[in-house]
């Protein structure tokens, strides 16, 4: 297969987004990412977002949004403005407690979004979830990761944070393994044992590990570096991770 592409979930860099979103995506492209994941769109139509990323060479692989934009009639409001912006997987990135807060409200969950991903089927996109540390501490006997995933079709994309997971006890790596095919976006985050602020490369994550299961198994098409905890200004911490990435030969 080729090299899988390489893009940074916006959020990392949000102060720098909200006060120039032109010329923080000019640094982005610059310090050699592929793509941008979004997370709030500034204010910004999908028509200027789409000419903006063109302009740069970049394109959108992904974008977080709330689940209440994936259902009833806000859906093809959602699919319009992503398909100007060329975008297929439409990413939920956490759901109110109600959603979450028993294992028969995971598996109510999972039903909604398997309506949802046969909505979205049509029109070539995808929803997902992304993981925080919460849906690796057990509830009612069972680890909420699971009832999820184990509940849902393979249409919905299983976008693990590993930095995120290792917070929460579980092993990123014998995640992949357990979802084949269904790490279609994977959010890269360093963990350390040791220290609270870390880049990609800085810290404890098995990185050769994770590649190669993404690039085997996971039917992963992008990486995408997400950055929170800060030993550097953002914008450096970010150069420092693509920068690492790239030192692999990723």
């Amino acid at each position: 297969m080729g090299k899988i592409p390489i893009g940074l979930q916006l959020y990392s860099v949000r102060e720098a987004c909200a006060a120039n979103l032109p010329g923080t995506l000019a640094a982005v492209a610059k310090m050699g990412y592929d793509g941008v994941e979004f997370a709030g769109y500034h204010g910004r139509s999908a028509a200027e977002l789409r000419a903006m990323l063109d302009d740069l060479g970049l394109r959108c692989c992904g974008t977080h949004i709330g689940l209440d934009t994936l259902l009833g009639n806000e859906l093809p409001r959602t699919v319009e403005f992503n398909r100007v912006l060329g975008n297929k997987y439409l990413i939920v990135p956490g759901l109110a407690e109600a959603r979450r807060n028993s294992a028969a409200a995971w598996r109510e969950t999972a039903r909604l979004f398997n309506e949802i991903a046969a909505r979205l089927a049509p029109y070539g996109m995808y929803t997902g979830y992304h993981n925080h540390h919460i849906e690796f501490q057990p509830m009612d006997g069972e680890i909420p990761w699971d009832i999820f995933f184990g509940s849902t079709v393979s249409e919905v994309v299983m976008q693990l944070d590993t930095g995120n997971a290792r917070h929460g006890g579980a092993d990123p790596a014998a995640i992949l393994a357990r979802y084949p095919q269904r790490a279609r976006v994977v959010h890269l985050k360093e963990y350390s044992t040791t220290k609270s602020k870390v880049v990609i490369g800085e810290g404890d994550e098995d990185w050769p590990r994770i590649f190669e299961l993404c690039e085997t198994v996971g039917g992963t098409e992008w990486y995408v570096v997400e950055e929170e905890s800060y030993p550097y200004p953002p914008l450096e911490s970010v150069r420092r991770c693509i920068a690492y990435l790239r030192g692999m030969g990723k």
